[in-house]
């Protein structure tokens, strides 16, 4: 995760059994109500939905981390997805106006009075006529063509002293002690994308040019927190493992659609290969005994 302003224990093993301790889905992990009220259930729940609840408890309770964001007044969400987070982040600050964009119109009719949201390509100019002071994005790896210049428009269209926060994840992920060797298809899978994405030209994983990428087009102060998503709940950490539960969800959710079309058009994958392979990571994160990690 970064902002732009001015080995936990585990318990892999059942020492009874000898068994791996698996981590098991229950209907409660999809259907659920956050502590502002509002209701999410399973037939309505997207992946967005669920990441935006994982981020929240991350974040314990916030909607961000840049310092900027009590007293924002005009704050624009980068591909706003379904639209969580800026509507949440309308509810919380009446007084700012939020403005969420995307490609695509999946956002709900019913709004706060404060909030919009537009349809556009980001990636061509931004024609807004007034500067914002806080801009948002999340989870968008992969979908600039060209990061560095999403960057750019964003620092051209802050106030001075305004804030840029990303929210994303750093693939491939992180093991430290060895339990996810080369031959585990959560290894080969995360490979297969980042080899894709890149084949693409829209990498997945930006991380490693995005600090420099911010400071080259401008930016001061800036700031990079990192944050551990673990797979399953194999951290001894009572709030990692909630988050591993949840993440563990999140996978179980959207492995195929998230694969799918990268590695069947890109790497030339079967769609039948693609499935199995996505069958093998699922039963792979539900296993305490692998102690992998996103960081973000």
């Amino acid at each position: 995760m970064e902002f732009d302003h001015d080995s936990d224990r585990d318990s892999a093993i059942d020492e009874g059994t000898g068994q791996p301790e698996l981590l098991s889905l229950t209907p409660s992990i999809v259907d659920y109500q956050l502590e502002n009220g509002r209701s999410y259930h399973s037939e309505e729940l997207t992946r967005y939905d669920l990441q935006h609840h994982i981020w929240l408890l991350t974040l314990d309770g916030e909607l961000g981390a840049s310092p900027g964001r009590h007293t924002a007044k005009r704050v624009l969400d980068l591909g706003t997805g379904t639209g969580i987070w800026a509507i949440d982040f309308a509810d919380a600050h009446p007084s700012a106006e939020v403005i969420g964009v995307d490609l695509s119109a999946i956002q709900p009719e019913l709004l706060p009075a404060n909030c919009s949201f537009e349809i556009d390509d980001l990636e061509l100019n931004w024609e807004w006529n007034r500067p914002f002071d806080y801009i948002f994005n999340r989870s968008v790896a992969g979908a600039w063509s060209n990061f560095r210049s999403i960057i750019q428009k964003a620092f051209d269209n802050l106030e001075p002293g305004g804030y840029f926060e990303i929210q994303d994840l750093e693939l491939p992920s992180v093991c430290d002690d060895g339990t996810v060797p080369p031959t585990a298809a959560l290894y080969r899978w995360q490979h297969a994308l980042v080899d894709a994405s890149a084949a693409l030209g829209r990498p997945l994983n930006y991380a490693p040019t995005c600090l420099g990428d911010l400071r080259d087009v401008g930016f001061v102060g800036v700031c990079h927190q990192v944050f551990k998503w673990p797979f399953n709940n194999w951290p001894e950490d009572p709030k990692l493992r909630e988050i591993g539960r949840w993440n563990c969800a999140n996978l179980d959710m959207g492995l195929e659609g998230f694969s799918m079309a990268l590695m069947t058009r890109v790497n030339g994958w079967t769609r039948e290969a693609v499935e199995e392979l996505c069958e093998d990571v699922k039963r792979e994160v539900k296993d305490t005994r692998l102690h992998a990690y996103w960081r973000m």
